[in-house]
C-alpha cells in the first residue's frame, strides 16, 4: 500500500468511529422527543440502550477475532453493511420492542467490524506513533458524537426524530463501499505467527502470560465505557431536569465530545511519548474530580459546561486511549482478538450505565446524584491505570525472550 492509500485509509477508517459515534448518539438524542412522537416514557429506553451494548459485546467478542484470520477487510466492510441496513431499520420503529431489537442487531454489527478497524490502524500506522495514530482514528467516535448533538435540531427540522438514524444509517453503505475499494484483503501478515493449537483464539487471552495485561485492560475498559454509556445515553435527558432546555442540552452533548478530541490525542501522545501509566492516572483522574465538581454545585451553565468538557470529554477520551494502549499491552497476533474480547468484557460495565441512569431518573435522584454515579467509575479508573507497568512488562518479556540469542 502506497503512503497516499495508507493515509486515505486511515482517513475512512476513522469514518467509522465517526459513524459509530453518531449511531450511540442518536438514540440518546431521540428518547427524548419520542414521548410526543410515539407515546414512548423516556424511562422506559434503558434496556434499549443497553441492548445497543449487548450486541457489541457479541460481535466483539464473536465475530471480530474472525479479523486475525481471515482478513480485516472482510469484517469491516461487512460490518458496515449490517450497520447501515439495521440503523436505518430503527427508524421505522414504532415501539419499544422494536427498537430494542434494532439496535441490538446493530450492536452486533458494530462489534464486528470495529476492533478489526481498531486492530488495521495499527497494522498501517508508523510503529512509533501506533498509539497516537490509533487514537485519532479513534477520535471519530466523540466526533460523531459531537456532529450528532451540534447538528440534532436541523437534522430533526429537516426530516423529524427519524433523521437521526437516516444520517449514520446511509453513511455506513457508504463506508462500506468506499473501504471494500481502499482496503487490501486477506489475513493481515501476522496471522502467519498465530498459535495453530488454540482452536479458540480468545482462549490464549486466559492463560499465561497474557492474563494480567488483559485483566488491566478489559476492567479500565469495563469501568470506562460505564461512564461512556451512562452519560452518553442519558445527559441530553437530564440536563433539561436541571433547567436546560432539550436543544441547549443537545448542543451541549456535542460540544463536550469536541474537548474530549482534545484530551484523547493529548493522553494518546502521552502514552506514546512520555508516561503510559501517570497519562492515563492524570486522565482519568481530572475526570473523577469534574463529575464530583458537578454534583456538588447547583447548575450553573458556565461552570457546568467546563467541568462536562473535561469529565464527559473525558469519558470519550477513553475510548480513544485504551484500544491504542492494545499496541503497548499485546502481541500482534493478538490484536483483534484482545480488542474484541475487552469490548465483550466491557460490555458488562456498559451494560449497566444506562441502567444505573435509568434507576437514578425513576427515584427522582436529580442530576447531581446522576453526576456523582460518574465520579465512581471515573476514580476507579485512575487507581486501575497504576497497575498498567505490570501488564506492559510482560510482552517486554516476551518479545525479550523470542530474540534469537
Amino acid at each position: 500500500m502506497t503512503n497516499t492509500g495508507r493515509i486515505a485509509a486511515l482517513v475512512f477508517l476513522a469514518g467509522v468511529f465517526v459513524m459509530e459515534g453518531y449511531d450511540i448518539a442518536a438514540m440518546g438524542l431521540a428518547v427524548p422527543r419520542l414521548g410526543d412522537a410515539l407515546e414512548l416514557e423516556a424511562t422506559s429506553f434503558g434496556w434499549v440502550f443497553t441492548a445497543l451494548l449487548v450486541g457489541i459485546g457479541i460481535g466483539g467478542a464473536g465475530l471480530a477475532p474472525f479479523g486475525d484470520r481471515l482478513g480485516r477487510r472482510t469484517l469491516i466492510v461487512a460490518g458496515c453493511i449490517a450497520t447501515g441496513i439495521f440503523t436505518l431499520a430503527t427508524s421505522t420503529a414504532t415501539s419499544i420492542g422494536e427498537f430494542l431489537a434494532w439496535r441490538g442487531l446493530t450492536g452486533i454489527a458494530l462489534g464486528a467490524a470495529l476492533p478489526n478497524v481498531s486492530a488495521l490502524s495499527a497494522e498501517i500506522a508508523p510503529a512509533k506513533w501506533r498509539a497516537t495514530v490509533m487514537a485519532i482514528v479513534s477520535a471519530g467516535i466523540p466526533l460523531g458524537i459531537a456532529v450528532a448533538g451540534v447538528m440534532a435540531r436541523y437534522v430533526i427540522d429537516a426530516a423529524g426524530w427519524q433523521g437521526l438514524f437516516y444520517v449514520p444509517g446511509l453513511f455506513a453503505l457508504v463506508l462500506a463501499v468506499v473501504l471494500y475499494l481502499l482496503l487490501e484483503g486477506g489475513p493481515p501478515e501476522s496471522a502467519a505467527g498465530a498459535d495453530k493449537a488454540a482452536s479458540v483464539p480468545q482462549v490464549q487471552l486466559f492463560r499465561q502470560p497474557w492474563v494480567l495485561p488483559f485483566a488491566v485492560f478489559a476492567t479500565i475498559l469495563a469501568l470506562n465505557a460505564l461512564n461512556l454509556y451512562l452519560l452518553n445515553s442519558w445527559v441530553p435527558t437530564v440536563l433539561p431536569l436541571a433547567g436546560f432546555s432539550l436543544d441547549d442540552a443537545a448542543t451541549i452533548s456535542g460540544i463536550v465530545q469536541f474537548a474530549g478530541l482534545g484530551i484523547g490525542v493529548a493522553a494518546s501522545f502521552g502514552v506514546d511519548r512520555w508516561n503510559k501509566s501517570l497519562s492515563l492516572v492524570l486522565m482519568f483522574g481530572a475526570m473523577a474530580l469534574c463529575f464530583l465538581g458537578v454534583s456538588m454545585t447547583a447548575p450553573e451553565p458556565t461552570l457546568w459546561i467546563a467541568l462536562l468538557c473535561v469529565g464527559v470529554g473525558g469519558a470519550s477520551a477513553g475510548g480513544m486511549v485504551l484500544p491504542a494502549l492494545c499496541v503497548y499491552l499485546f502481541a500482534p497476533r493478538l490484536l483483534s482478538t484482545a480488542i474484541g474480547l475487552g469490548v465483550m468484557v466491557a460490555r458488562l460495565g456498559a451494560f449497566a450505565g444506562p441502567l444505573v441512569g435509568q434507576a437514578i431518573l425513576d427515584a427522582e435522584a436529580g442530576p447531581n446524584a446522576f453526576f456523582f454515579a460518574a465520579f465512581v467509575p471515573a476514580a476507579l479508573c485512575a487507581v486501575m491505570a497504576l497497575l498498567v507497568p505490570m501488564a506492559l512488562k510482560v510482552k517486554q518479556r516476551e518479545e525479550a525472550e523470542a530474540e534469537p540469542a
